[in-house]
């Protein structure tokens, strides 16, 4: 199974797929270190990455899913995939993807934003990420998980949701 963590910048997706790697023994990668150079300054320059920015990154992060999917591990992946298109698009021809999105309201995410440092995602452009978030529906396959405890009980409550077996600690 590859566990994808989407949700905007400051929801935890880092901290919070490394503890559900660590509970369950899998791979966790983060897709910012999948990002192009170019990418990272253009956000770093307080740009938003724009679809045509995205979609090569997004293969990016479907080739690494794929590699482990062929490789028969299971992974845990941080990637935003805050679109229903890009969330589509990280599912098709991949039935071991789950991808989890992980929500908090915008305040909390503010806070996170201005207390993190040494990122490359400056918190001005947290407002681009929440105008491209979309919500699932019905149809979709993805969970909607508050992240709003700490980390440890987030993971745990992903865990309960996906049905999985974590090791604890």
């Amino acid at each position: 199974m590859i566990v994808v963590l989407a949700g905007t910048s400051g929801i935890g997706k880092t901290t919070i797929g490394n503890v559900l790697a660590t509970r369950l023994g899998w791979i966790f990668e983060d897709s910012d270190a999948l990002h192009s150079p170019t990418q990272v300054a253009k956000m770093r320059s307080g740009q938003p990455l724009t679809d045509e920015d995205r979609w090569p990154w997004l293969a990016t992060v479907a080739a690494w899913m794929d590699q482990r999917i062929a490789a028969g591990e299971s992974a845990v992946v941080a990637c935003s995939a805050l679109k229903r298109s890009y969330r589509e698009y990280l599912y098709r021809g991949r039935p071991a993807v789950r991808i989890v999105l992980l929500m908090a309201d915008p305040e909390t995410l503010a806070a996170r934003l201005a207390g993190r440092r040494g990122h490359f995602f400056p918190a001005r452009l947290l407002q681009s990420q929440l105008a491209d978030l979309q919500m699932p529906d019905d149809a979709e396959r993805t969970y909607v998980v508050l992240a709003v405890r700490s980390p440890a009980e987030t993971a745990d409550e992903i865990i309960r949701r996906l049905g999985l077996t974590g090791t604890g600690g």
